[in-house]
């Protein structure tokens, strides 16, 4: 084994440009898979297609109707809803919910449709109209029919009258889930934000599954934009301060780049959706990545202290580190790997994931690493 990891070195050595080269041109090539990638923050996708219960309940859908939900929850500075401002916020809201994209109902406690007996003859009508002129009297009628239907008690107005909600049937296309709650969660916070500047002191909360589709992506989307800098930051200053090295240090951080960058384009040529699960793939990759490269970075420069020349060094710390390397990634990926025993495909995602940036890491940081630090300035 020995003499294998002395001829690996030597050959990592004697094909460094060509390394160096090839490593690009692969990861260059993986990477064009991230233009198929896309984010799905369907609820659905964390039931297979073949999954019971997700077949169930398309079924009932496709036998039903199929909507998604969405509530606005008004909460009056005077926490009296039954008010004639209070009333006139909820009637706005109604009447201009009606156009939220793909919306097809709209129930709030101002339109719902309340019968009264008059001798012999019924009539429905809506509960409140023109809510800024209704009388005491009125108000009063309103609040009591209010409080004891069932359908709006503790439903569509709180039983102690603080709050009331309008609640939203929106039916989307199903062409691209994502972009649709998108669309309907940006008409739904302009409105939000109108009312409160219009009548201040009126708090507007959004709440309902479209939220909660939308929360998914907002959440990974910031994650994304924040968590995943910091944390290679970090990485780069430990990396900088406790490793030492410009040569060493930017060789990492393009091993753990590349190898974040292949694994996430190969997913998109697996047609991989990023999910909340999978979106976590890059700090889990970076932190593996980091991890062999700092084992041969770490001997070479223990060689370089001991008055070896740079390439000696390099030979000295593959041949310390090769096999210790490819033992840890290997187990590494194939305990990844057992996620595909989960019924749950974004945690079968993840796994796959991780499991090519972790082989990807092992190759580069025994190959691409020291192949670069060797025509750097050491």
């Amino acid at each position: 084994m020995q003499q294998f990891e002395i001829g690996f070195a030597e050959w990592v050595l004697a094909w460094r440009w060509r390394i160096i080269l090839l490593t690009l041109v692969v990861i260059a090539a993986t990477a064009t898979g991230g233009r198929h990638l896309h984010f799905n923050s369907s609820y659905r996708v964390f039931f297979g297609p073949d999954n019971p219960q997700r077949i169930a309940f398309e079924e009932l859908e496709n036998t039903y109707v199929k909507n998604d939900t969405l509530l606005i929850v008004v909460a009056p500075g005077d926490r009296n809803v039954f008010s004639n401002e209070s009333l006139a916020i909820i009637e706005d809201i109604t009447r201009r919910a009606w156009q939220i994209p793909y919306s097809n109902r709209v129930d709030s406690v101002t339109n719902f449709q309340h019968t009264e007996a008059d001798d012999d003859a019924l009539i429905v009508r809506p509960l409140v109209s023109d809510a800024e002129k209704l009388s005491p009297e009125e108000l009063a009628h309103v609040r009591r029919t209010a409080l004891a239907e069932p359908l709006l008690r503790d439903s569509l107005v709180r039983e102690d009258g603080v709050a009331s909600g309008v609640f939203i049937n929106v039916q989307l296309p199903g062409i691209s889930e994502t972009a649709e709650n998108a669309e309907i969660i940006r008409a739904a916070r302009a409105l939000a934000a109108e009312v409160e500047q219009t009548y201040p002191g009126t708090r507007i909360y959004l709440t309902g599954m479209v939220m909660m589709n939308n929360a998914f992506p907002e959440a990974t989307s910031a994650d994304l934009k924040t968590l995943i800098p910091l944390s290679a930051l970090a990485m780069i200053v430990l990396l900088a301060v406790f490793v030492g090295g410009i040569a060493g240090t930017l060789g990492a951080v393009l091993v753990f780049s590349f190898a974040i960058v292949g694994a996430i384009g190969l997913s998109g040529y697996f047609g991989y959706p990023v999910t909340p699960v999978s979106a976590s793939t890059p700090t889990i990759i970076l932190t593996v990545a980091i991890a062999n490269c700092v084992h041969v970075l770490a001997n070479y420069l223990f060689g370089l202290r001991h008055d070896l020349d740079c390439d000696s060094a390099l030979r000295e710390s593959l041949r310390v580190n090769l096999q210790p390397i490819v033992i840890a990634s290997v187990t590494t990926a194939i305990g990844f790997l057992t996620l595909n025993f989960s019924e749950v495909p974004p945690f079968q995602h993840l796994g796959n994931i991780v499991a090519i940036g972790v082989i990807l890491s092992m190759i580069m940081s025994v190959t691409f690493l020291p192949a670069l630090i060797s025509v750097l300035p050491t």
